[in-house]
């Protein structure tokens, strides 16, 4: 069937429709994959009036795919989002980056021997994991004993990446690869902004490394989102799937190179550049994304 392109802007028109809220578009889609860390919670507590939108959704018949670059499996996200409060009902079920890295690694992508970058709740990452037919046994072992790094975060969320230098000085010599798996380059956890993983692997991408890739905007995610979203037995074309986010670089290039809507969330990462009290002040959101080069779909200030 044709796709329907009606919300869709020109290319060359860089103008973000700013919307009220998202009831205001919702009809015109069956699914959302909506984001997390900005978007439903902060990093400590959920956002009272994004779990009532996506509920507003779901009580339409509309499914709520939550697509996040968190670097750990689905169950410890589904754990981490009840102790913010998020309830179950505001989502039917997730995607995670570590997830789809998770496949990646157990498939040999780094070797056996992984040098592991992270924190100690990080560790479930080197879980089995049962759709993965004969993984490779993985080992946990000091850098000068690795075949490649897996990278979940850094060792200091508060830390320049660029202390990493020597070790990834040293991997590199060694030809190791490096497993992103959470692409995002910052967080902001309860209104103080942390290195993510992502900053590492642009790092050492820029030494001279190999990063692989597996969460937002790469496309290996978005077929985990897919797939998942066929679990709950919805067969939803993309152009009835919306994808909700606060990351210019993230969210919103994802979902233009997967060729799917999206509902940019300006209160999050791009609050200040794009002017966000309540909604985004309409000149400094286009010169941001005209910036940035990366137009979304629609714009509001929070989801709600």
């Amino acid at each position: 069937a044709a796709r329907n392109r009606s919300s869709r802007r020109s290319k060359s028109d860089l103008m973000v429709q700013i919307v009220e809220n998202l009831a205001e578009i919702s009809d015109r889609y069956d699914a959302l994959f909506c984001d997390l860390w900005g978007c439903l919670h902060d990093g400590v507590q959920a956002f009272p009036e994004a779990v009532e939108a996506l509920r507003a959704f779901r009580a339409k018949g509309g499914k709520v795919v939550l697509l996040t670059n968190a670097p750990r499996p689905r169950a410890d996200v589904a754990k981490q989002l009840d102790t913010f409060g998020a309830p179950k009902d505001c989502w039917d079920t997730i995607a995670t980056s570590g997830d789809s890295a998770r496949v990646a690694m157990f498939r040999g992508a780094i070797g056996n021997k992984v040098w592991f970058m992270g924190q100690e709740y990080d560790l479930t990452f080197f879980e089995p994991l049962q759709i993965v037919e004969d993984p490779v046994a993985i080992e946990r072992v000091p850098l000068d004993e690795a075949e490649g790094i897996a990278c979940l975060g850094p060792f200091d969320a508060h830390a320049d990446p660029a202390v990493n230098r020597p070790d990834f000085l040293y991997a590199k010599q060694k030809g190791m690869k490096l497993l992103c798996a959470n692409p995002d380059l910052v967080v902001d956890r309860g209104g103080k902004r942390e290195w993510c993983a992502g900053a590492l692997a642009q790092l050492y991408a820029e030494m001279g490394g190999e990063s692989l890739y597996f969460g937002k905007p790469h496309p290996p995610v978005y077929t985990l989102a897919r797939q998942r979203l066929a679990e709950l037995g919805a067969a939803v074309p993309d152009d009835r799937i919306l994808c909700i986010g606060d990351g210019i670089h993230t969210d919103i290039k994802g979902a233009v190179g997967e060729d799917l809507d999206s509902l940019f969330i300006t209160g999050g990462l791009a609050r200040e550049e794009t002017g966000t009290e309540r909604q985004p002040e309409a000149d400094k959101l286009n010169t941001f994304v005209n910036k940035e080069q990366m137009t979304p779909t629609f714009a509001v200030g929070y989801l709600r």
